[in-house]
């Protein structure tokens, strides 16, 4: 036996080996750079951590196992997926390719193709969401549409810039401020842009505090700003619980591809208002919702695979995504400014801005900018209306974009 031969061996076998001998494995050493940054974001900086955390870890794991594998994935591997889906393919609806060929992050990923994860995801969203401000102002229903605005100028400017309908759809749909919609629909319709579009919708949301503000200033005058409104009407249990069925029943038949994300979040949103399943709707908040969001975030991680990622498509789906934050946000403020002057000026249409999808922090921000210019002011409860018929808006327009290019 040689020593050296094996020591050898050995080495060149290793990860570190690849970095040299492995074609355009720079590409992935700037991929696990990115990951770093992500945490370094998630954890330092406290940018929605919960799924940036995961995303960061799993896009560091899928580029480090492409040196493990000498140039092949070891962990993630899409063409299996493509293959198993292509009825021209040998291998379409093979299991045993899929399960002799895959990898860990293979088997996480079936959650997201199957669009299992978003699902859950919205079932604890439900469960942790009181419907209730938004059935005291039902008005405020209209503000969660206005705010959808971006969604669909987003689409026709990803169109001009040479996207396909799917994709443009995929991202236009980041203007709904809610991730686990935009995954949804990204894996339904464009897979292959999962992993930017993720990255730029989640940034997009933790960036909510540093974003929103300038634009509310831009589309209201500081007489609005200064509205106090009086407290809204105290809700029915009969109603809370009302909702949920209702709300189901008429967009599931309006749009049936709506189904798996409103049935879920309203279902979740049962749980919690009934009064007699405690137990199930505490899990759905906690035990569940955070098991899926492991798997969720590294199973989008996954997909930020070097040779897909760092491309320029890349970079325009993040600045189209920014527009089509920013242009829902004004779409929402539009609506607020249109109530104020129907209202007489009892309504503040600061609030307008929370029509985006994320919960709750659109609200709070809404609530934090009033204060500035009205110590005595309370928006919160008043914008956590338009902000939870966002969740419902941003669901709705998923599904609609889904019914035209499914």
């Amino acid at each position: 036996m040689n020593i050296f031969e094996t020591l050898k061996d050995l080495a060149m076998e290793s990860g570190f080996a690849a970095f040299f001998f492995t074609t355009g494995g720079w590409k992935n050493i700037v991929m696990i750079i990115i990951a770093f940054v992500l945490l370094y974001l998630g954890i330092v900086k406290k940018f929605e951590p919960l799924l940036l955390c995961g995303i960061a870890f799993g896009c560091l794991l899928t580029n480090l196992s492409y040196f493990i594998g000498m140039g092949e994935n070891a962990l993630y591997h899409p063409e299996l997926w493509d293959a198993f889906l292509d009825e021209a393919s040998p291998y379409y609806h093979s299991y045993g390719h899929i399960m002799s060929n895959a990898g860990l992050l293979d088997f996480f990923y079936i959650g997201v193709k199957a669009g299992i994860y978003p699902s859950l995801i919205f079932m604890g969203v439900g469960a942790m969401t009181d419907f209730g401000p938004m059935l005291a102002n039902p008005k405020s229903l209209l503000l969660g549409a206005a705010a959808q605005l971006g969604v669909f100028l987003a689409f026709f400017g990803a169109v001009l810039l040479g996207f396909t309908g799917p994709e443009a759809a995929s991202i236009g749909i980041i203007g709904g401020a809610d991730g686990p919609t935009a995954i949804y629909l990204t894996t339904k319709l464009a897979p292959q842009l999962l992993g930017p579009i993720a990255i730029a919708a989640y940034s997009y949301m933790a960036l909510i505090p540093l974003i929103q503000p300038p634009i509310m200033k831009l589309c209201t005058t500081e007489k609005m700003r200064k509205v106090k409104m009086v407290q809204s009407r105290k809700v029915s249990r009969t109603e809370k619980i009302m909702l949920p069925i209702v709300v189901s029943t008429f967009v599931i038949l309006l749009l049936p591809s709506t189904a798996p994300l409103v049935g879920c979040l309203m279902f979740g949103n049962l749980l919690r208002e009934c009064g007699v399943t405690d137990r199930l709707s505490d899990t759905a908040q906690n035990a569940l919702m955070n098991i899926v969001t492991i798997f969720l975030s590294t199973s989008v991680g996954a997909t930020m695979v070097a040779q897909n990622f760092l491309n320029i498509n890349t970079i325009k789906i993040i600045f189209l995504g920014l527009c089509a934050f920013a242009i829902s946000t004004v779409g929402g403020l539009i609506g607020g400014v249109v109530m104020y002057k129907t209202s007489g000026g009892k309504i503040n249409p600061l609030i307008g801005s929370a029509g985006v999808s994320a919960v709750p922090m659109a609200a709070r921000v809404s609530q934090d900018v009033g204060r500035r210019y009205n110590k005595t002011n309370y928006l919160l409860m008043h914008a956590m209306g338009p902000n939870v018929a966002g969740v419902i808006g941003s669901a709705i327009a998923a599904g609609f974009l889904l019914s035209v290019f499914g």
